[in-house]
Parts: C-alpha cells; sequence; structure tokens
C-alpha cells in the first residue's frame, strides 16, 4: 500500500532536512513523509515516527524497512509526546500532516467517508476511545448540538441534534439518512460537515493539535524548523495563531522598543498551498495549508 504525500516538494524544500539530522514524524501515516526524510539525513540521520493508528504504524515499518536501523517508531497520539521524547532540544526537523489518511477514508469498516456504507467508527485509533456511533447516544442534545456547529458550522446543529439523538444511528448510511431527512436537497453539500464535526470530537483532534503546538517547539534544537499541514480553517488558525505569537518579539507598552526577541521566526509568512498540477493529481490535497517555523 503506498501513498502519494501532499505537498512533498514543497516540505522537503522548506523543512529542509540534512545529512545526520534527526526528524520527528508525529503523523507517520504510510511513511509517505517519513521516506522522504530519510532519504534526505542519509545514513547517520535519525527519524521518530508516531502515528495513532496501529494498522498504519505496521504498514509504514514494512513500507520503510530498508531504514530499520534508523527509525524508532512508537504507537500514540501526538497530543502526548512527552510520553516519547524525554530530551528537550532534540530534533533539527518536527512535521505533522493532519490529514486524515486515504486508507482511512476508503476503508468502510472504519467509518470517515459518507459514500460507502460501515460501521459508525471514525476512530484514528481503534484500540482505545469511544466510537461516533457511542458518541451521538451519550451526549446530551445540548452538547451534541455544540459540536456539530463549533466544528461542522452546522446552522441547523440543534435540529440535526435531536435528529440524531432519536435515530441513534450505528452506520454511515443511517447517519446519513438522518441527515437528508433535515438538509434535504442540501445534503450532499452538508455532510461533509456533519462527519467533519464528529470526527474532531471523536479523536479531540483541536485538543490533541493545541498540546503539539504547546510541546513540539521545546524539542527543536537552534536552527530547527516545525511545520504542520493544516487541512481545515480551525486547524489552520491555531496553527496561524500559535507560530505568530512564538515569533513576535516582546515591545515596551510606551516606547514599542524590543524588549525581548522572538524565540522563533516565521519561514513563510503566508500559508504554502498545493499546485493546480497537485490538486488534480490528487483531490484530496485542495484544502492544504502548510506553515513553518524556525527556532533562533
Amino acid at each position: 500500500m503506498n501513498h502519494d504525500p501532499v505537498l512533498k516538494g514543497e516540505v522537503i524544500e522548506i523543512l529542509s532536512p540534512k545529512p545526520s539530522d534527526t526528524v520527528l514524524d508525529c503523523t507517520l501515516g504510510l511513511g509517505g513523509h517519513a521516506k522522504l526524510f530519510l532519504e534526505e539525513i542519509g545514513k547517520k540521520g535519525k527519524l521518530v515516527g508516531i502515528d495513532a493508528d496501529e494498522e498504519n504504524l505496521k504498514q509504514a515499518s514494512e513500507n520503510l524497512s530498508e531504514y530499520s536501523s534508523q527509525i524508532d517508531l512508537h504507537h500514540g497520539n501526538f497530543n502526548n509526546l512527552s510520553s516519547f521524547i524525554i530530551n528537550p532540544s532534540s530534533f533539527d526537523v518536527i512535521f505533522a500532516d493532519l490529514g486524515v489518511s486515504s486508507p482511512h477514508f476508503d476503508d468502510p469498516s472504519r467509518g470517515f467517508s459518507f459514500r460507502e456504507d460501515g460501521p459508525l467508527d471514525m476512530r484514528l485509533d481503534r484500540s482505545s476511545g469511544r466510537t461516533a456511533a457511542e458518541l451521538i447516544a451519550e451526549y446530551s442534545e445540548e452538547d451534541l448540538a455544540n459540536v456539530l456547529y463549533e466544528y461542522g458550522e452546522i446552522r441547523q446543529s440543534r435540529k440535526l441534534a435531536s435528529a440524531l439523538k432519536q435515530d441513534l444511528p450505528q452506520t454511515t448510511f443511517t447517519l446519513k439518512d438522518s441527515c437528508e431527512h433535515i438538509f434535504k436537497y442540501k445534503n450532499a453539500s452538508m455532510l461533509p460537515q456533519v462527519f467533519q464535526a464528529l470526527r474532531i470530537e471523536v479523536n479531540d483532534e483541536l485538543g490533541a493539535l493545541k498540546s503539539l503546538l504547546e510541546f513540539a517547539p521545546k524539542l527543536l534544537k537552534p536552527g530547527g524548523r516545525l511545520g504542520i499541514i493544516a487541512f481545515h480553517s480551525l486547524e489552520d488558525r491555531l496553527v496561524k495563531q500559535a507560530f505568530r505569537k512564538l515569533s513576535t518579539p516582546q515591545t515596551d507598552d510606551t516606547t514599542g522598543a524590543t524588549t525581548e526577541d522572538a524565540p522563533f521566526e516565521l519561514v513563510s509568512k503566508k500559508a504554502i498551498k498545493p499546485t493546480d498540477e497537485e490538486i488534480e493529481r490528487n483531490s484530496r490535497s485542495r484544502s492544504a495549508r502548510f506553515r513553518v517555523m524556525m527556532k533562533r
């Protein structure tokens, strides 16, 4: 099983891994980006990889088998990097691709896609946590409505939450049917937002990202770079705000003079987006936004 990584040329060019570098890939997936890093850092380099999905981790290990002596792979979520990484200033490059991998969308048993029927799961890590079906059953109507509104920007969130609590869908198609009763002819355009909202809540994706943004910068060596690819505005906004805060010097309130230099600098002031050619080749890359900062 192979995977064409998003923005692969831009990732390598801007993160600029060098021979003998140490890289942390927080979202290993099938190892697509990791392989690119390993090609650049050479035999003296090392890569630490983390993924929440044990199946992805196993496949990535096979895909990267020729680099087995250089890789250190861990099953887990990047929201708890401290359980894998003890020493600060350990890495030259830290990278995270926040997109859900293609195998997740393409496997009906994972429940990420409304295009095929399957159990309403949506967990990235199927070894723990509650499924989307369990979440719908356990949340109050008000809490469910808040999830749908906050993470899916669904205006009819309360009406939909009421329908879901009544129907208690167990599969992707029964969830799709529940939505159709609410959205009617607009259902096709609303389903991605519904599935996104539930997936974000099931996996605590924004909480995990906040944890990553707090801890990962501490792991960079001077001159090291942190790059994150986000795929929706909620994620990208968090990355943008965190990077801006860390790259803004402190100033005197009266004079405006710099009192303390910023510990980081932005490598690119604007998010880097895929080219038209990449979007044509891989439509799922369309919403990718890549931001990078460097430790001074």
